[in-house]
């Protein structure tokens, strides 16, 4: 089996980073990425390049995904927001005044490197500090739509995608798990407006944040969509809303949230988006699972129990409708 990143050797990595204008010291390190391929890289000094960093994070996106377009979306939506002060990190320019560039079949990003820490847990008061700079983040986002970015609708991330998975559910289990997704995008075909929707960050969790002693940056906007803001809210809680903790996390992030911006009336979407998650993001493994990387870290995708266990949390998800 071939993976979509097999031609993305040494020898690419760093010439496609010279290209754009920075001179490497040849080392660098490969970080955690399971659609991009995701490298810290070293640099030399060199005071003609584009921006005199000394290390920087260099993104390969994955051949297909994404258009030109696309792309340009999600950079100037990080650029808006690194020019209200919102602590996002923003691509680095290029020597050929863009901040992208196409290089072997592969187009390239580049980016500041942010040091700090993921949060295994979020400490008294820093919830209430993610829900204020979120808002920031939406009113942003409220100003305008992402032309080229996906909508994040029922049929984009749920019908569209559904039929991907009935080779890989088990046959008998196949039934259920059809017939529990039908009854949660139903419900969403009704429930969602995409009248009401912005430009969201649309993968807001916890992997996806960095405090640097000082404050949060929000990172990693490659899922950037247009969508429904409370999508992202609920990935930074720690359960559905039932649950003593989220209920405490949600009044803690609002707090911080509604000082600068009202709260949305969406908490009624909150588990209904939960299911749509993990429909899509079956979905997307499925879609992927001729890479072999996918197969590493996926390896209990193909067994009864993975999609029982999914077919579980979703009928508890459509019990709550």
């Amino acid at each position: 089996m071939s993976s979509d990143f097999d031609r993305l050797q040494p020898q690419v990595i760093l010439q496609a980073i010279e290209s754009a204008g920075y001179r490497t010291t040849g080392e660098y390190t490969q970080l955690n990425s399971y659609e991009n391929r995701v490298f810290d890289v070293r640099l030399e000094a060199n005071r003609t390049a584009p921006d005199p960093v000394d290390r920087l994070i260099a993104k390969f996106y994955r051949p297909n995904r994404w258009s030109e377009k696309a792309i340009t979306d999600e950079h100037e939506f990080l650029a808006e927001l690194q020019s209200e002060g919102i602590p996002a990190i923003a691509p680095l320019p290029m020597n050929n005044n863009r901040t992208t560039l196409e290089f072997e079949g592969y187009k390239l990003a580049l980016f500041p490197r942010v040091v700090g820490r993921m949060p295994d847990e979020f400490l008294t008061g820093q919830l209430k500090q993610v829900g204020r700079t979120l808002a920031r983040i939406h009113n942003v986002g409220a100003r305008k739509k992402a032309v080229h970015r996906p909508t994040l609708t029922s049929k984009s991330y749920g019908w569209d995608v559904l039929s991907r998975l009935e080779p890989f559910v088990y046959p008998e289990l196949w039934p259920r798990y059809e017939d529990v997704c039908i009854e949660i995008l139903e419900h969403l075909d009704e429930a969602l407006d995409e009248a009401e929707y912005i430009r969201i960050h649309g993968d807001c969790h916890k992997g996806n944040l960095l405090h640097n002693g000082k404050e949060f940056f929000f990172v990693d906007f490659d899922d950037f969509v247009n969508g429904p803001v409370v999508q992202d809210f609920w990935m930074l809680l720690s359960g559905s809303l039932d649950d003593d903790d989220a209920n405490r996390e949600q009044d803690e992030i609002c707090e911080g949230y509604e000082e600068l911006r009202e709260i949305p009336d969406e908490w009624h979407l909150f588990d209904p988006l939960r299911a749509l998650r993990i429909i899509n993001y079956a979905s997307w493994i499925a879609q992927r699972w001729k890479d072999p990387f996918f197969q590493q870290i996926f390896p209990a995708f193909t067994t009864y129990n993975y999609w029982l266990d999914e077919l579980n949390r979703l009928e508890k998800i459509a019990a709550t409708l």
